[in-house]
Order: C-alpha cells, then sequence, then structure tokens
C-alpha cells in the first residue's frame, strides 16, 4: 500500500531530512512512527501527501508513483488518503455535519449520498446527537472526532494520523486510537505519527522509528524505544 525505496529528501539548510529511507506497509497495517522532533515524521507524511517531493528515491501510494504526478493529478490522489491532524483544522463557521459533508462535497458526491454518508460516519465516531454542533461547543475530543469523520468519509483506503492525540488528555486519547483500531480492523490502512509512549507500548501494533532522518528500528510487535 506504501513503498518507499531508497527515499532521501535535503532542505537546502543542509542535511537530509530523510537519509536513503526504504518501507514497506502492506494493505491493512497499523503501524506507529515513532522519533524525535527533527528524525523525518513529519517530512515522510507530507512526502507521501505529495505535499514535497523526494530528492532521490521512489515513493509509492496505493499503486500511483507519487513523484511522476502531474499538479493537477495530486487532489485526485489525495482523496484516497484520509488525513488527521493534532490541531483538528475544522471549519469555525459551520456546523458538524457541514465540516463532515464539505469533503464530501468537495468530491462532487450528490446530495442524497452525503445525507446518508455524513450521519452513517457520524454514528460511527460517536457523535450522532453533536450533527448541529459549532466546534467551539465541542470539547477536544469530540473535535478530533469530527475530524476523524471528515478523513473517513470517502472511504479512503489509507489514513495518515499525524500527532492525532497531540492536544487530548489520556482518556479521549485512548479514545481516539480505540477508532483509529476499529477503523483499521475494517480494513483501512492506518499509519500513526506519535510521540505518545504509553499508548505505543500498550497497543503492540508495528512501531518503526526515526532518527535524525533514518530508520533505527522496525518491530512488528514493537514498543517506543529510546532513540540509539
Amino acid at each position: 500500500m506504501i513503498t518507499l525505496d531508497h527515499v532521501s529528501k535535503s532542505y537546502s539548510t543542509g542535511a537530509p531530512a530523510l537519509n536513503d529511507v526504504s518501507l514497506n506497509i502492506e494493505q491493512g497495517e497499523f503501524v506507529f512512527i515513532v522519533g524525535d522532533s527533527g528524525s523525518g515524521k513529519s517530512t515522510m507524511i507530507k512526502l507521501l501527501l505529495r505535499e514535497l517531493l523526494p530528492t532521490s528515491g521512489n515513493i509509492t501510494v496505493n499503486g500511483v508513483n507519487v513523484a511522476a504526478l502531474k499538479h493537477r493529478q495530486i487532489p485526485k490522489f489525495r482523496r484516497n488518503i484520509g488525513v488527521v491532524f493534532q490541531d483538528f483544522r475544522l471549519l469555525k463557521d459551520r456546523n458538524v455535519y457541514e465540516n463532515v459533508a464539505f469533503a464530501q462535497r468537495v468530491v462532487q458526491t450528490p446530495t442524497k449520498e452525503i445525507r446518508r454518508n455524513v450521519p452513517a460516519i457520524l454514528s460511527t465516531v460517536g457523535l450522532a446527537g453533536k450533527y448541529k454542533a459549532r466546534p467551539r461547543q465541542l470539547s477536544g475530543g469530540e473535535q478530533q472526532r469530527v475530524a476523524l469523520a471528515r478523513a473517513l468519509v470517502n472511504k479512503p483506503p489509507i489514513l495518515l494520523a499525524d500527532e492525532p492525540t497531540g492536544n487530548l488528555d489520556p482518556k479521549n486519547s485512548w479514545e481516539i486510537m480505540k477508532l483509529l483500531e476499529e477503523i483499521n480492523e475494517a480494513g483501512t490502512t492506518v499509519l500513526v505519527v506519535t510521540h505518545n509512549r504509553e499508548i505505543v507500548n500498550a497497543m503492540k501494533k508495528r512501531v518503526i522509528t526515526m532518527n535524525k532522518g533514518v530508520i533505527i528500528s522496525d518491530e512488528k510487535e514493537g514498543s517506543y524505544i529510546d532513540e540509539i
């Protein structure tokens, strides 16, 4: 589902953000990517989303050679990737229903289908009764559930979650991770960038540890290791 083949990314400032990284993530896997700030995690996410191009190497996502995409092809490519961020990124002037429906309107889903799909995904993330609420009326955990619903409403085969529990308390963090696990069990490939040691150690998923642009550990039922 995701392949990096000897991928490097250098910025003009000097040291490479990624240095000769090779990686395979299979369909249906749940993978944590961990490492200190500056280890290359965020650069990897941006490369997968085609926000950046690699300096060298090849990246394939869902069968697509990312570097070969023309600019006009990028929006369609990104429809196959759901993305959840630490800071929710909700539309503050729209209610929960409209925040999720927005993702469907962007891909020109018929209104009849939107009316069916949005309540269904809100029910999945436990927000069926909150569809009229504005983001400011929701807790942080609820806002992240809305962001998750928006990322999933178009049924992408891949979900990228960049520090999805970074602004949440422990209880809400666990609830979001449980939702991600359920989504993964339903068939979605899930890639989570996190600093949350407790969650990584408890969930026993595949853990890829990065340090200074390279992968230093890749364990099937891994734990959060201190960098070498």
